[in-house]
């Protein structure tokens, strides 16, 4: 899962029939009922996904997923998984799908909980060796009748990562939105059926078609409100359910990230604590002096952008570029080094772009179509899921929060395509409100999924108990920090079936 799938933020018994909240996902009607044709993984040369999930063992298949639900005999659309069966039979527990968030493909799940995500933590051995280990693609996304528009890089991300400074800059992101809107109307009939609630519908389709009576689930980030959804949809059919770094319930659509500006600014801070403590990066002795020195370098992007790997990098390209998910000592370096780049770029000083930052850049200067990233299937996803506001109640937002949000609020309470998308949402977004038992594991600083929103999941999942890595500020907890006290409490509750007896509060020290 890497950190820009965790920004952005992953079924069924067969039968014919109309789908309704709680009951089953059907099967495409008018022939035999279907069986996944298991095969190796790789598709050729090139497949870096393929060739990772079949280094450690599993299978891939399609099933085809009706487009939509209340059609079961129309159209069609596939399905990609894979599969990699438990290494212990005896004591096997069942399936575990594992959605690595986005939302994005998640195949790759499955070889991230042997192996760990790439570089980071090793994986989990005990969870491979008692569980079939299962990975979808959600509708749309990676192998599963991919959506495209057609959307250049460099226009998405002119409108994603743009924190518009002013009515002007505002009204530049309208045209922006409504350019990229009308390239998605010669699939007007394909998007009211990106919604989360059918992904949801397609993992429970899968659960038939793997002939399991339940699920149980492992996701993180948007991958937490697909398992929300899912047990709220198909709760009898649920089994032990962990959701890592969880969304507030509320929040998925077109205003995902509408509440994220003040757990941004707090994950500066830390930034700024941790520059404070190393005088050596000249970045200030204490932490107002750090976000002193980071204000002058808005300031004078402001008066003059620079130029920087081909792009014009405005103050509205700034806070964009200035996001940070994770606190540890490798991630603050590096974040560091890109401030300084761009803090001696506005300084009219000579750059060596850090890797890191020039990857960014990079993508912000990319006139082409990278589907692989899809930004498309993305935005239908948010845009099925909840209406979006008026354009001018998004600019009436900002502006309103201008004063108390400085820096971030503008991107974060920034206008989506949705509010000018060629179709509507055909289903109102599902209410998550039950007793069954799920495990919710989140940082206290997440700066992606803020900890009100953790907060909101929990109470909207009555039987569940939730464990907070206290003091950390990262976005996706479980597997990428190996902390004792949160692995003890995943593992009781995957391979034991035991949640904790209250909330769990950890710490870094174990």
């Amino acid at each position: 899962m890497s950190e820009n799938r965790i920004q952005r933020s992953v079924t069924a018994l067969v039968a014919a029939g109309v789908v309704v909240a709680g009951g089953a996902a059907c099967e495409p009607s008018g022939g035999e009922r279907q069986v996944i044709a298991w095969h190796d993984c790789r598709t050729g040369a090139e497949d870096a996904i393929g060739a990772r999930l079949s280094a450690v063992g599993a299978q891939c298949g399609e099933f085809s997923a009706p487009l939509d639900y209340d059609d079961p005999g129309g159209r069609t659309i596939t399905i990609a998984v894979a599969r990699r069966a438990a290494t212990d039979q005896t004591r096997r527990l069942g399936t575990l799908v594992v959605q690595t968030g986005g939302p994005g493909p998640s195949r790759d799940g499955v070889p991230m909980v042997i192996e760990g995500p790439e570089g980071g933590h090793p994986g989990a051995a005990e969870l491979a060796e008692r569980y079939d280990l299962v990975g979808m693609d959600p509708r749309f996304f990676g192998a599963s009748s991919p959506l495209e528009c057609g959307w250049k890089t460099s226009d998405y991300l002119a409108l994603a990562q743009t924190a518009p400074a002013d009515r002007a800059g505002f009204d530049r992101t309208v045209a922006v939105a409504g350019e990229l809107a009308r390239r998605c109307e010669p699939d007007h009939d394909l998007l009211p059926h990106a919604s989360t609630r059918n992904v949801a519908r397609d993992l429970d389709l899968l659960r038939g078609l793997l002939n399991e009576s339940e699920l149980s689930f492992l996701g993180w980030s948007w991958g937490t409100y697909v398992g929300a959804v899912y047990l709220q949809m198909f709760g009898e059919h649920s089994g032990r359910f962990v959701l890592d770094s969880a969304l507030d319930p509320r929040a998925p659509g077109p205003d995902l990230t509408r509440a994220t500006a003040p757990a941004a600014s707090a994950a500066l801070q830390d930034w700024a604590r941790w520059a404070a403590e190393r005088p050596e990066l000249g970045w200030g002795a204490a932490p107002d002096a750090v976000l002193s020195t980071i204000d002058g370098m808005l300031e004078r992007v402001a008066a003059a952008p620079v130029a920087l790997a081909g792009v014009a990098v405005t103050r509205e390209l700034m806070p964009g570029l200035m996001l940070t998910v994770d606190d540890s000592d490798a991630t603050y370096t590096d974040f560091a080094a890109q401030l300084r780049a761009l803090s001696d770029a506005s300084l009219g000083v000579p750059v060596d772009l850090p890797d890191s930052l020039a990857a960014k850049l990079a993508l912000y200067a990319e006139t082409t179509v990278l589907p692989e990233l899809g930004f498309s299937a993305t935005v239908a996803n948010q845009c099925a899921d909840r209406p979006a506001r008026d354009t001018d109640a998004y600019f009436t937002d900002i502006e309103d929060h201008r004063a108390a949000e400085p820096i971030y609020g503008a991107l974060a309470r920034r206008l989506t395509p949705c509010s000018l998308w060629p179709v509507r949402p055909t289903e109102t977004a599902t209410g998550i409100g039950n007793e069954l038992p799920v495990l919710l594991v989140g940082a206290e600083g997440d700066p992606v999924a803020p900890e009100p929103g953790q907060r909101a999941m929990r109470r909207a999942l009555a039987g569940s108990r939730s464990v907070t890595l206290k003091k950390a500020v990262r976005h996706g907890v479980y597997l990428f920090e190996r902390n004792p006290c949160v692995d003890d409490a995943i593992s009781r509750y995957l391979l034991d079936g035991t949640l904790p007896v209250t909330d769990l509060n950890c710490t870094r020290e174990g």
